[in-house]
């Protein structure tokens, strides 16, 4: 459970930019749709940035934003049940190091996480872990402070590990099941093959992969003219 933080002097310090730069928030993550099928061909592949963001818990939202807020949708997402909020936090690091302006995507959920790309982690002093979403035992946490209050998670920062989201017809024709492995070919200016993608399956989602934006970055993926998903 995370705990209100004590850390007057820190949040004193970083308070007025928090303010300023909630006043115009950023825009959201930028996305980046690449398919590889024709009509009766393979499946269109999705291939999504996930940028910095974090997911939080009902009781944490209460504390950051006041009692009884509700996170405001400002948009849908990919997979039809989540959206990106209006709200932002800004993530502070072991060092006094900041990043403002940081998206909560929603809905709530039952456990508080911080997604950040390596340059993140790097920039805001944080030994982060590649981890599955929700795997979040004996990792590093920070300080998170919003319009109307702050709070320490003791855990929960991680560099979420790349994966691809499949409904039963994706991983049936792609012969995988949930949390087997796959790899992405990116057909671009600077062509790479990502591997070992993990595989998440459920019968509400389409297909879909979330890599980071030094991942994105690395394969030049804003002009990449394919991708192709194989069984690992």
């Amino acid at each position: 459970m995370s705990a209100t933080a004590t850390r007057d002097q820190i949040e004193n310090m970083v308070r007025s930019i928090l303010l300023k730069s909630m006043g115009s928030p950023p825009a959201p993550a930028p996305t980046n749709g690449r398919g590889n099928g024709k009509a009766g061909g393979p499946p269109k592949v999705i291939v999504n940035i996930s940028a910095r963001h974090c997911h939080l818990t009902q009781e944490d939202v209460d504390v950051l934003f006041g009692k009884g807020h509700q996170l405001t949708p400002m948009k849908r997402l990919y997979q039809d049940t989540d959206f990106a909020a209006e709200e932002t936090v800004a993530v502070v690091g072991p060092r006094q190091r900041m990043i403002p302006g940081v998206r909560i995507l929603g809905p709530c959920r039952k456990f508080s996480q911080v997604e950040l790309a390596f340059t993140d982690a790097i920039s805001l002093g944080i030994d982060v872990p590649v981890r599955l979403s929700g795997d979040i035992e004996d990792t590093p946490g920070c300080l998170l402070i919003g319009p109307k209050g702050s709070l320490v998670m003791p855990k929960g920062v991680i560099r979420a590990e790349r994966h691809v989201h499949m409904g039963p017809r994706d991983a049936e024709y792609y012969g995988v099941k949930h949390l087997d492995r796959m790899n992405m070919r990116v057909e671009s200016p600077c062509p790479s093959t990502l591997e070992g993608l993990l595989v998440r399956t459920h019968p509400d989602w389409k297909l879909e992969v979330h890599i980071d934006t030094d991942e994105a970055n690395a394969c030049d993926l804003a002009h990449a003219s394919n991708v192709i998903l194989s069984k690992a």
